[in-house]
């Protein structure tokens, strides 16, 4: 076997208390592909600068082999001391490579090398940064979250190259298929320790959770031997002294054993305050249209979204995903078109951006809104330290300014902030940004068993064919399409489509939450469908009598928003309150009766 270009031995280091890393062994051969995993807050990144020379450790050594290149990608590169992003890329040229590699890779990440690195998105950052760790074509790249603020055609860009470059690769990342498609060997990050399997990502889970099984088996053994050793010293018969000894000494080691275990972190408890039932009908466009100046983002997009659908959205940067869901859900008035929201619908928004809070709040003020010790969760009260723990924070971190928060822990907070509230859409833009894979899992789980509506923006592929029932995806000049499954499936829809040389059609999630008509249509001896002349007079008139119901739902719940109203009158109150829930079930029954209408109608003049 050849020997490693980089080794890492014994590598320890604490940080207050308990310690981060505790004896690391590390070492990367020549075109190995190893993907370093762990927990948020076990010392991936830690490591990773180690391995990157721009951190010592308390204890261990660092050998990196003479003449060796080794390239690092910076969870949050700076680029501030270069006037342009050529000048940025052109920095980590060695004497004998060509500069014209810099321009190049600038130009495949989508840049021209003349940007202000101090005007650039978080994108565009992190492109340069890739463009700087690639174009020497290094010996060994550590990569900290390569794929964070990049869109899909650039992930799957940035996957193929690496792929199909000979240099080795140390890997950390949430995103599993990247994960899963480039690397063949996986270092396991735990409690300190490090332990490497020559095993694929795509292997590596089930392997952890049968060592993590093992452990707990050892831990029960262990338990009921100390059990046993401690009844044999208050009632068994005294023996001679020296074997007395000896088996108190062992029973003390066995207590040792027990107190230095470092138990696995517990999973997060995600769970989201869901309101009352929408209507059948959630979101309506017909033909809307959004412009800045000459350049279309959504022209004539139509679309239905019914109670429980989960819709997916992704396309490149600037496409105009966040336009789009804005449009969707009442947030921004389209130019042409219009927008129609159902009945009773209750909405949760989580942002992408991570910085729309006050750095010098802390925790516990950010879930309190700074009121008190408790969280409100729908319609119940948690103590904040309990909520906290929900979410994996430690009740030490209640006080802690969000200025020293991690990614990964910013991004648990907002999805903290933003499912405590009653909801019964989810609008989700980039959740899964900085999340390690096992609050990953919990999230999917949870969105498995929400029974509201999901739109969800996201270049995660693995997480979208989770999650998602259809995904809405630009095909350019505005025009957006449906697909109906995940987005693997989307990929092998317009695949087919390219083969027959026909432009894919948009289709229409099969998933909707209106329960069947009570009786369906006649269909005339043609088999053609066809609407009875009671059926057309309702299609003409039930948009009248939901408008007049909507119009009686808002005089409702505006009387109810007075912050004074019970406390005048509580009769009143609760004799609203059950007008209001009356009145909003009527016209979600309108709206379905429309809906069917609706579709029968289409069917007629399709066929």
């Amino acid at each position: 076997m050849a020997p490693p270009l980089l080794q890492l031995t014994g590598i320890a280091l604490t940080f207050g208390g308990e310690p981060l890393l505790d004896g690391v062994d590390l070492s990367v051969a020549a075109g190995e592909h190893v993907c370093l995993v762990g927990r948020n807050g076990s010392g991936k990144s830690t490591l990773l600068k180690i391995a990157a020379g721009l951190m010592e450790p308390d204890h261990g050594s660092r050998f990196v082999q003479p003449g060796t290149a080794v390239r690092y990608l910076a969870q949050e590169p700076d680029l501030s001391a270069f006037a342009t992003t050529a000048a940025y890329v052109e920095s980590g040229l060695g004497p004998h490579d060509d500069p014209h590699v810099a321009r190049y890779m600038l130009q495949q990440l989508g840049l021209n090398g003349d940007e202000n690195p101090a005007r650039l998105s978080g994108g565009e950052t992190r492109r340069a940064a890739l463009a700087h760790v690639l174009a020497p074509q290094p010996d060994i790249l550590l990569l900290d979250e390569p794929t964070n603020h990049l869109d899909l055609p650039t992930i799957e860009w940035l996957e193929g190259t690496l792929q199909a470059q000979r240099g080795a690769l140390v890997l950390i990342s949430h995103d599993r298929r990247f994960l899963e498609n480039l690397t063949r060997t996986t270092v396991w990050l735990d409690r300190g320790q490090a332990r490497r399997v020559d095993l694929g990502f795509s292997q590596f889970e089930a392997w952890r959770d049968q060592q993590l099984a093992e452990e707990e088996v050892q831990q029960h053994k262990l338990d009921r031997k100390i059990v046993a050793e401690e009844h044999w010293v208050r009632y068994g018969v005294t023996a001679r002294r020296k074997r007395n000894v000896r088996r108190m000494a062992e029973l003390q080691k066995l207590r040792q054993s027990r107190r230095d275990y470092r138990k696995s972190a517990g999973k997060a408890v995600i769970d989201v305050a869901q309101a009352e039932k929408s209507g059948a009908l959630v979101i309506e466009a017909k033909g809307i249209s959004k412009s800045y100046g000459e350049r279309k983002i959504v022209d004539n997009f139509s679309c239905r979204v019914m109670r429980g659908d989960r819709i997916g959205i992704v396309g490149p940067n600037g496409s105009g995903k966040t336009t789009l869901v804005s449009l969707l859900t009442g947030m921004l008035a389209p130019d042409g078109g219009e927008i129609r929201l159902g009945a009773n619908i209750e909405m949760a928004t989580l942002e992408q951006g991570r910085d729309s809070l006050d750095p010098n709040w802390t925790l516990r003020e950010a879930l309190t809104g700074g009121r008190g010790d408790m969280v409100i969760i729908g319609t119940k009260s948690k103590h904040v330290v309990a909520y906290m723990k929900d979410f994996l924070f430690d009740a030490v971190q209640a006080r802690s300014p969000l200025r020293v928060l991690s990614g990964g822990e910013r991004g648990r907070l907002m999805l903290a902030r933003a499912l405590a509230k009653p909801s019964n859409v989810l609008v989700l833009d980039e959740p899964t940004n900085d999340l390690d894979l096992e609050t990953l899992d919990v999230l999917e789980e949870m969105l498995a068993d929400y029974s509201g509506t999901i739109i969800l923006i996201s270049h995660d592929r693995d997480f979208l064919d989770r999650v998602v029932h259809a995904v809405v995806v630009p095909e350019g000049n505005g025009r957006w399409n449906t697909y109906v499954g995940g987005y693997s499936d989307m990929l092998a829809q317009r695949e087919d489509a390219s083969e027959t040389g026909q432009p894919a059609k948009p289709k229409v999630a099969p998933k909707t939450a209106s329960p069947p008509p009570a009786e369906q249509p006649r269909a005339p001896r043609s088999g053609k469908p066809r609407l009875s002349f009671r059926q057309k007079h309702d299609l003409e008139t039930l948009p009248k009598q939901m408008a007049s119901a909507q119009a009686e739902v808002d005089k409702l719940q505006r009387k109810l928003e007075d912050p004074d109203f019970y406390a005048r009158d509580a009769k009143a109150f609760a004799d609203t309150s059950a007008a209001l829930a009356t009145k909003q079930a009527e016209l979600a029954a309108l709206e379905e009766k429309w809906l069917e209408l609706e579709i029968l109608r289409e069917e007629t003049e399709s066929g």
